[in-house]
C-alpha cells in the first residue's frame, strides 16, 4: 500500500508551523492511542503513521529533505520513511505533549530499549549514520573517488567502551531496582518507561569513566575515501559497513549510509543510461547535409553526419557514448537534438540567393496546421 503524504497524515498544509504540526499530531495521538483502543489494529496503524509523520515534519533537517526529495530522500535515515530504526525525536516530544510516556513508542515500534529489560552490561549494536554527498553530473556518469569527513562515536580509549573506570563494578540501578523500567500513569495512560538512569539495563557502573562520563563512547572525526561507481543516479545509496557509531559495551558498529545528490549539468541531461544534448546547426547545413564535430561528456571530439533535409528537433544517435552500465563495459547512447538556427541578419548577396531558392521551391503562403500528436515524430 502506498504511503500517504506526511502533511496529509497530520491534516496540515505544507507550509505549516511547528506548532500547527504538533497540534495536528497531538489530536491524532490522543484519538488513536493504543490504551484508548486496545486490540484495535487499525487504530494502532494510524497511531504509528501519525508518529512517523511527526518524527519527520517536526525535525527541520528531515523536513527539508522530505520536502525536496520525498520519501526516497529519507531512506537510510533513522526515523524516516518506514522501518523502526528510531523514533527518538518523537519519544522526547511525546513527553512534552503528554507528560512523559515516551516508551509507548518503544512498545509499538521496537525503537530504543524494548519493553523487556536489556541484558545487563551486554553489547548493543551501534547506530547507522547518514551522510549526504553532492557530486557532479560527470562524476555520476563515469565514477570517481571522494574523500569525506564525518563525526561518529568510537569506543572510549580509556575504558575500552565499558563506561567504567578501572576496577569498577556494576551494581543494581537505584532508580528502577534492576527492572530496567519505571511505570508512570496519568488519566487513561499507564505505560512502562525505560529507566533514564540505566537506559534499560537494570545496572549501572559504580565508578563511571571520567573520560566518557560512563557512556563508553567518544565523539571522533574521521576521513575516508569512498569509491563512486560509474552510472550512479540521483538518490543512490552507498553503504559503508561498520563506519557508523560504535556499539556500547563492545557491540558492533553501525553502518555509514551515503546518499548521493547529483548536480545538474549545463548542457547534458540523462534518461536511464542515455545522454541527451542539443546542438545548433545552420539551415543550410540541415538542408544540404553536413559533417560536424560534437564534444561528448568526457570531452571526446566526435565527428557525425547531419543528413540532408534534417528537420528542426530531429534526434540523432551516437551509439555507445552514453552512461556506463556499471562495470560491464557497455554504455548507453548519446542523443543529439538538432536545433536549426535562422540568421537574423543577411548580406545583400545572401538575401538574393535565398529569394532565388524561395522562388524555385515555391513558398506556401497558406500552410495547414500540423497535428500536435505528429510533433514528436
Amino acid at each position: 500500500m502506498a504511503k500517504r503524504d506526511y502533511y496529509e497524515v497530520l491534516g496540515v498544509q505544507k507550509g505549516a508551523t511547528k506548532e500547527e504540526i504538533k497540534k495536528g499530531y497531538r489530536k491524532l495521538a490522543v484519538m488513536y492511542h493504543p490504551d484508548k483502543n486496545p486490540g484495535n489494529k487499525e487504530a494502532e496503524d494510524k497511531f504509528k503513521e501519525a508518529t512517523e509523520a511527526y518524527e519527520v515534519l517536526s525535525d527541520d533537517q528531515k523536513r527539508q529533505i522530505y520536502d525536496q526529495y520525498g520519501f526516497a530522500g529519507l531512506e537510510g535515515m533513522a526515523g524516516g520513511s518506514g522501518g523502526n530504526q528510531g523514533y527518538s525525536h518523537a519519544f522526547h516530544d511525546f513527553e512534552d505533549l503528554f507528560g512523559g510516556f515516551g516508551d509507548v513508542f518503544e512498545n509499538l515500534f521496537g525503537g530504543g530499549a524494548s519493553s523487556s529489560r536489556r541484558r545487563s552490561g551486554g553489547p548493543d549494536h551501534g547506530a547507522s549514520l547518514r551522510y549526504d554527498l553532492e557530486i557532479s553530473f560527470k562524476d555520476a556518469v563515469f565514477g570517481t573517488k571522494a574523500e569525506i569527513s564525518f563525526q561518529h562515536n568510537e569506543a572510549c580509549e580509556s575504558c575500552r567502551g565499558t563506561g567504567g573506570a578501572e576496577g569498577s563494578k556494576r551494581k543494581t540501578c537505584p532508580s528502577c531496582g534492576g527492572a530496567g523500567q519505571i511505570r508512570r500513569s496519568a488519566g487513561f495512560f499507564s505505560v512502562a518507561q525505560t529507566c533514564p538512569t540505566c537506559q534499560g539495563e537494570g545496572t549501572v557502573v559504580d565508578n563511571p569513566c571520567k573520560v566518557c562520563g560512563g557512556s563508553g563512547l567518544q565523539k571522533k572525526r574521521k576521513k575516508i575515501v569512498v569509491t563512486i561507481p560509474p552510472g550512479v543516479d540521483n538518490g543512490k545509496r552507498i553503504t559503508v559497513p561498520n563506519q557508523g557509531d560504535a556499539g556500547r559495551n563492545g557491540g558492533p558498529a553501525g553502518d555509514l549510509v551515503i546518499i548521493l545528490h547529483v548536480a545538474p549539468h549545463r548542457y547534458f541531461e540523462r534518461n536511464g543510461q542515455d545522454l541527451y544534448c542539443a546542438i545548433p546547426v545552420s539551415m543550410t547545413q540541415a538542408a544540404l547535409g553536413s559533417e560536424i564535430t560534437v564534444t561528448s561528456l568526457d570531452d571526446k571530439k566526435i565527428k557525425m553526419r547531419i543528413p540532408a533535409g534534417t528537420q528542426h528537433g530531429k534526434l540523432l544517435r551516437l551509439r555507445g557514448e552514453g552512461v556506463p552500465y556499471g562495470t560491464s563495459g557497455r554504455n548507453g547512447d548519446m542523443y543529439i537534438k538538432v536545433l536549426i538556427t535562422v540568421p537574423t541578419k543577411l548580406s545583400v548577396k545572401a538575401k538574393q540567393l535565398l529569394e532565388e531558392v524561395a522562388a524555385i521551391q515555391g513558398e506556401d503562403a497558406n500552410p495547414k496546421p500540423v497535428a500536435i500528436s505528429d510533433l514528436g515524430n
